[in-house]
């Protein structure tokens, strides 16, 4: 029986780029910029993603579609009988638990669009929109109910497999993104006092470059490109043998990175002309921001727009997380697609549902102090991501070899890369020190 994957190289890169693109895009990245000195971090951030970021990429990329297999199956058939498989399972199960704990934040998107809607904030200030932020914190089973919503979108989605599912949706959804971002950039850009947040965002003050944004830089590169978790792998496998895959990895970083800086330029004109600093992180994006949509001439119709765009960004990304474990029982315990998805949404429900109900002040559900909901944020992010893309390029650069990545990115020799070895030089023996590095200090 053929096997499903992607039919044209506008669905590879709108799809890879959808599971890079997501909520950490749109309030991770200003934040952390804003924290960071600006254009300094910016700077910093652009020269880690082309010397560290694409690299990494290729080697998820190169073990996928060299295997033809989901990221537990690909190790399997590389390196049978030895421990490397249990990389793939990290991959899978990181992506199952952080699929649990986004969708209760991508539910919040949901929420706030229905608030948009009813023109809810209206005539409230920052404390008051923030009370009420609180208050829904509190709305546990309101949570569960938009987070629950959330993973059926989704599963609608990865229920009708690679081509007519993700690559189809996803052709739509990422050009949607894009557009409500230009026309959120063009409205902030006409407020008073946009300059300074443009020259805060695009002038780098290169006194603010220190270890601290570096090690933020690095982190943030790594956690926004999607690494360690199995999604490139899987969907690398899903990439035609003929297909350029340096290509599809620069396209990916630049898609990615494109999102991130509009929505700078959504944020920090619009911050800095009211008088706002955008390192709040998600109550920049649930608190601050309304009250500026609140405050702006046609505010109302903007506010709907922005959380629309929190919603699709929020998708593109759970869509590429509910398809590295469906991929899973697919292929390894041969469950059909349309049973694979419902077990796999229904797993990651009813853990959504203890990661909702622990955001509830007072909540008796925690683990080493933190709340279920923060602990699961801890695991992926802080080990088994890392851990992940540790073992991945260690696995490339010292047991794949040079000469079957040269192969596999060249597709047999037919391609000329000419930095080829420069990018294997990096995979073999930086980019493992760095993400040692991300590891170490992240744990600190």
């Amino acid at each position: 029986m053929s096997r499903d994957g992607f039919g044209s190289k506008l669905g590879i890169v709108a799809a890879a780029a959808g599971s890079a693109v997501g909520l950490g895009n749109i309030y991770r990245f200003p934040c952390e910029l804003g924290n960071n000195g600006g254009g300094a971090f910016l700077l910093v951030y652009l020269m880690i993603v082309l010397c560290l970021g694409i690299p990494v990429m290729l080697c998820e990329l190169v073990i996928g579609r060299k295997t033809q297999r989901n990221s537990i199956g690909a190790f399997k058939l590389l390196k049978p009988k030895t421990a490397w498989p249990v990389i793939g399972y990290m991959g899978v199960f990181c992506a199952f638990i952080i699929m649990a704990f986004y969708c209760t934040i991508a539910g919040w998107t949901l929420e706030y669009i229905i608030k948009a809607v009813g023109n809810q904030f209206q005539g409230k200030d920052l404390a008051t929109i923030e009370q009420e932020f609180n208050a829904f914190h509190n709305m546990g089973w309101r949570n569960v109910l938009w987070g629950s919503i959330f993973i059926f979108l989704t599963a609608f989605v990865v229920f009708k497999g690679v081509a007519d599912g993700i690559e189809k949706y996803s052709k739509v959804l990422m050009p949607m993104l894009l557009l409500i971002l230009v026309v959120l950039a063009i409205r902030s850009l006409t407020l008073p006092g946009a300059r300074a947040g443009l020259k805060f965002l695009f002038h780098p003050d290169f006194s603010k470059i220190t270890g601290d944004v570096l090690i933020s830089a690095l982190g943030q590169v790594f956690f926004s490109l999607s690494m360690g978790m199995g999604v490139l792998i899987t969907y690398g496998s899903y990439i035609k043998k003929d297909d350029n895959l340096a290509t599809t990895a620069l396209s990916v970083t630049l898609s990615d990175t494109l999102v991130a800086v509009l929505a700078g330029i959504v944020i920090f004109p619009a911050a800095f002309s009211f008088g706002v600093k955008p390192t709040e992180g998600m109550g920049l994006v649930f608190s601050t921001l309304p009250m500026i949509f609140n405050q702006m001439p046609g505010g109302y119709f903007f506010c709907i727009i922005f959380f629309v765009l929190l919603a699709v960004a929020a998708l593109t990304s759970t869509i590429s997380l509910l398809e590295v474990i469906v991929a899973y029982f697919v292929e390894e315990l041969h469950i059909k697609r349309g049973w694979a998805t419902v077990i796999a949404s229904l797993g990651c429900m009813v853990l959504g549902v203890f990661a909702s109900l622990s955001l509830r002040d007072g909540t008796s559900i925690t683990i080493a102090g933190m709340s279920f909901f923060n602990s699961l944020d801890f695991l992926s992010a802080k080990i088994l991501l890392p851990i992940g893309a540790f073992f991945t390029v260690i696995f490339v650069g010292w047991l794949l070899g040079k000469t079957k990545f040269f192969e596999e990115i060249t597709n047999q020799g037919s391609l000329k890369l000419s930095v080829k070895g420069v990018i294997f030089f990096i995979i073999k023996f930086l980019a493992p020190l760095a993400i040692a590095f991300i590891f170490i200090t992240g744990l600190l």
